[in-house]
């Protein structure tokens, strides 16, 4: 059960990295048209998608990354405490 606690917690951790390049990439138009844009966006919105509808942007400012990303930070804490008792 560890061993798949573990998977699951890296995985959570690589998804984050892809979160923050794609937002990093939304300051950049040109480079989030290009094939890497088009497949980092593939893999990050339809997670950001329902953050999106439930957090309106305020003026230019979207702030439903941000919170899409504390969601997985308290997802990794629940597994690292799980792991505590297995």
């Amino acid at each position: 059960m560890d061993f798949i606690l573990s998977i699951l917690y890296h995985a959570i951790q690589i998804y984050q990295t892809i979160l923050v390049i794609h937002i990093i990439m939304s300051w950049f138009p040109q480079v989030q048209q290009s094939s890497f844009g088009r497949f980092i966006g593939r893999i990050a919105e339809p997670y950001l998608e329902p953050f999106r509808r439930i957090i309106p942007s305020i003026g230019m400012f979207d702030f439903s990354p941000i919170v899409a990303l504390i969601t997985l930070q308290f997802a990794m804490r629940g597994i690292f405490a799980l792991s505590t008792y297995f």
